[in-house]
């Protein structure tokens, strides 16, 4: 399934302006022939807003899902996007999956909050694996710091999950992140690791970009630089089986010695 990141920071505190800057970069996705758009973390709204995450946050079937579903369906695609979710009196962080056809298949809440920032306005999920179906393959969700937490990427090669979305804002100084830990997740538990990262300065942040995609022997399907751009990449079914078969890994586990972890 040829991927599609985002890499971009949108038009920080409106909604309806990154509604349609979306609508414009599935258009060249699927211009590209992907089958699936994946945007940075709370890409709806932008990232250092202050109170305006709370103000403009929506439930996960509100009206910028709506808008969302219909440019899914519009350009024949599927899309994952970052945004704040209210649901009752709390705000989290979250990325939702939309089919090409504009069926919502899956939300999934940031567990590991990040900073102050974030702690002071989010309320933590307390789900680690959200998995959909979606072209064939199993694909999971998680959200930036999420993913440096190796048990939670473990947890998703565990329950299947081939492709693994992650929105995120990675910010300076931390560009191994996207350089060497995103391709070493997607080697030590054999998936395909989509990474899109916001793009630019954005209040107190710089946000390094590097967006990839990291395919399960450990090497990038697709690359961005430091600024606004749209990459693509192949998520390819025959190598990931090749691979899973040749590396050991997740054969060779013994989780009898782990309990500790737990």
């Amino acid at each position: 399934m040829r991927t599609a990141l985002f890499q971009s920071s949108g038009r920080p505190g409106s909604v309806a302006e990154n509604l349609k800057v979306l609508d414009e970069a599935a258009g060249r996705a699927a211009a590209a022939g992907a089958g699936l758009l994946l945007t940075s973390e709370l890409f709806l709204t932008g990232y250092a807003i202050g109170e305006g995450l709370t103000r403009l946050a929506e439930p996960a079937d509100g009206p910028s899902a709506d808008a969302v579903a219909r440019t899914a369906a519009r350009h024949g695609l599927a899309v994952a996007y970052g945004y704040p979710e209210r649901d009752g009196d709390r705000v989290l962080n979250s990325v939702q999956l939309i089919s090409a056809d504009g069926t919502r298949l899956a939300n999934y809440r940031k567990t590991h909050l990040f900073g102050p920032l974030e702690h002071e306005h989010f309320t933590p999920g307390d789900r680690p694996v959200v998995q959909a179906g979606l072209n064939g393959l199993t694909v999971g969700l998680l959200i930036c710091y999420d993913v440096e937490f190796p048990e939670n990427v473990r947890a998703h090669a565990l329950a299947g999950t081939d492709l693994l979305l992650v929105p995120t804002a990675l910010m300076h100084p931390f560009p191994f992140v996207a350089e060497s830990l995103v391709p070493t997740r997607a080697f030590e538990n054999q998936m395909y690791v989509a990474y899109a990262n916001r793009a630019g300065h954005e209040g107190d942040f710089e946000f390094l970009g590097l967006s990839a995609l990291a395919g399960p022997d450990g090497t990038c399907r697709a690359r961005a630089g430091r600024a606004e751009e749209l990459v693509v990449g192949d998520v390819d079914p025959e190598l990931l089986a090749a691979s899973r078969a040749a590396n050991p890994y997740l054969r060779d586990r013994r989780p009898g010695l782990y309990t500790a972890l737990a």
